[in-house]
């Protein structure tokens, strides 16, 4: 028998670490190839690790509800396979991934750290802060001495934000403790924007809500937001899309809705103008090669994901149709593989699931740009005929674009939602 490590594999761009959920095999199962192995979450997804090779699970080394680093040996298992040539160039193309991770963290980590100089990096005693940990600390009223006496779970010791979370859950049990004894009255530590009357109900925040929260407000403490609008007329979309839609899922087996259509839409207009689909790195802009757009979806539980089309310019309407339901299905039953949440260079997200006519996006970072779009509703409007201006009842959608006003200009956004909003009033695909 051949021992056989199982480590915790490089899971996409920025992760450097996850959580052990939940072992899916016990010590002396046999498990095959790619069979799962263990849940772990991270702070993007919750997803499964298969397994390298068949084996016998000998040894579990990181129990439920640790957090491992990428690289570090979760298992221990035996397998019949001798170790060959091929398996040593495999571990050496890991490594550098891994590094590349590690190197991609770090360079995020100094990117927040230039929006967050105002605050104070170390704690009396030297220890180095995180911009996100110092923002939640501040937040919460956790006082530098608090985060000074606490070991980090993270990288060299260093405290990260679950580490801030466990101070909270800790302070949330004796406030619960404290509060019993005192006829449930609200505890003085508790930081509120409102007053805590009887009857109100604390309802503490979940591990993604808090994520969604602080990269809420990182982004608008990083980017100046600007939020512009137009209407779009999208009455002869509407027409061809009800037209098409029970022969294209009769030929494709896929559900025909609005989003893939602006996607593509969008997706035209990001090649014609690249310069929306960039980032900030300090004092410089990167336009990206590649057209990832992401799309913001709902999930069961009332959080929000963004999962990414990758090159969405490359593919056709059919492309696009089948992506998007499928990831949309696979992200309601948390079947999401992390580099399917990341990479994105630009996001839609949209309003008119809710029926909402439109609303004013937050940017994704490090993205510079997310598109909205609002419900399509049918509304009087003047159009222009040969014998002169008459009102109809026309389909109309509102686009929403927020920008970082850093790198782009109202005249960029300007144009990138018009030829948009012409996109989708002139609309033709490879079904037509």
């Amino acid at each position: 028998m051949a021992r056989m490590n199982i480590t915790l594999p490089a899971m996409g761009e920025g992760i450097i670490e996850a959580t052990i959920n939940k072992w899916l095999v016990k010590e002396g199962s046999v498990f095959r190839e790619d069979d799962p192995l263990v849940e772990v979450a991270t702070d993007k997804v919750d997803s499964e690790i298969p397994a390298p090779a068949a084996g016998t699970l000998v040894s579990i080394i990181a129990p439920e509800g640790t957090v491992a680093k990428i690289g570090d040996v979760i298992a221990i298992a035996e397998n019949d396979y001798k170790p060959g040539k091929d398996d040593t160039k495999k571990i050496e193309n890991e490594v550098k991934r891994i590094r590349e991770t590690i190197e991609t963290v770090r360079k995020e980590e100094a990117e927040v750290e230039s929006v967050s100089h105002e605050m104070k990096s170390r704690t009396p005693s030297g220890k180095f802060i995180s911009p996100l940990v110092r923002s939640i600390a501040a937040k919460e009223g956790i006082s530098y001495a608090d985060l000074d006496g606490m070991k980090g779970t993270g990288m060299d010791g260093r405290i990260t934000r679950d580490d801030v979370f466990q101070i909270l859950t800790n302070r949330k049990k004796r406030d619960e403790t404290h509060s019993s004894d005192k006829q449930k009255k609200p505890s003085a530590s508790i930081k509120s924007s409102g007053k805590i009357t009887d009857g109100d109900e604390i309802i503490q925040m979940d591990r993604v809500r808090m994520l969604i929260a602080e990269h809420m407000v990182m982004s608008k403490r990083t980017s100046a937001h600007v939020t512009s609008f137009i209407d779009a007329d999208v009455t002869r979309l509407v027409k061809w899309r009800n037209a098409n839609k029970d022969s294209f899922l009769a030929s494709e087996g896929q559900k025909l809705t609005l989003t893939p259509i602006f996607i593509d839409a969008a997706a035209r207009a990001l090649y014609e103008l690249p310069m929306i689909n960039i980032s900030v790195d300090g004092d410089k802009i990167i336009r990206k090669k590649n057209i990832n757009i992401g799309m913001a979806a709902a999930l069961p539980d009332g959080n929000l994901i963004v999962p990414v089309i990758k090159n969405a310019n490359e593919k056709n309407l059919t492309g696009l149709a089948k992506a998007v339901n499928d990831l949309a299905e696979r992200a309601r039953n948390n079947k999401l593989k992390p580099e399917e949440i990341t990479g994105g260079t630009f996001t839609i997200t949209n309003f008119g699931s809710y029926n909402n006519l439109a609303g004013t996006p937050i940017i994704n970072q490090p993205q510079a740009a997310i598109l909205g779009t609002g419900v399509v509703k049918k509304t009087p409007a003047v159009i222009e005929t040969p014998d002169g201006d008459m009102i109809a009842i026309r389909s109309i959608i509102i686009l929403s674009l927020s920008y970082d006003h850093r790198v782009i200009d109202g005249a960029l956004a300007g144009k990138f939602l018009s030829r948009v909003k012409e996109i989708l009033e002139n609309y033709t695909s490879d079904l037509s």
